[in-house]
Order: structure tokens, then sequence, then C-alpha cells
């Protein structure tokens, strides 16, 4: 009898709208206080989007409101600027 074969989680970048594998997206978080953060695990509560690890997706979903539509809350700047920070170090690896 032949091994299952695992389904492999796909998502959708809020910027580029591309299919992609769950692993190789980031995940945006908005946690039950509100706060908005990248969730490095994958496994923290609360409402999730997922981008590429680049920072034209990121710029992509800020023009489109895209991640503001799937968080379904207003992403202060401040928040974004946090966001590109990061995005930056996993660019750089």
């Amino acid at each position: 009898m032949p091994a299952k074969v695992r389904k492999v989680p796909v998502r959708k970048c809020t910027g580029c709208q591309e299919m992609k594998n769950k692993k190789e997206l980031l995940r945006i978080l908005r946690t039950p206080e509100g706060e908005i953060l990248l969730d490095a695990t994958g496994r923290k509560n609360g409402r999730g989007a997922y981008l590429c690890p680049c920072r034209e997706c990121l710029e992509k979903a800020m023009r489109s409101k895209g991640l503001e539509r799937s968080l379904k809350v207003r992403i202060p700047e401040e928040a974004y600027e946090s966001l590109k920070k990061e995005i930056e170090t996993f660019e750089k690896r």
C-alpha cells in the first residue's frame, strides 16, 4: 500500500495575489488586542494575512489596501514602517 500523500497548505499573497506554499510566505497578524505584527512561527492567535517576503509585495498591499481588507482593520503608518524593517531582514537572508 503506497504512503499517503499529504496536501501542502497554499495561501494567497495579499500583495501580488499569487497562490504560494504557506511556508514561503510571511504571516502578518492582527492580535485580539488590535496590534499588527509579523508572526514568524505562523501559530500565534489572531487574524492573519500572508505576504511574500519582499518589499514589492508589501508596497502593492499598501497601495491596494489588501492588508487592511484581509485583517479587517485600518493599519497605521507606524505599523507599515515596522513591517518594512522586518521584511528587509528577511530579504537579507
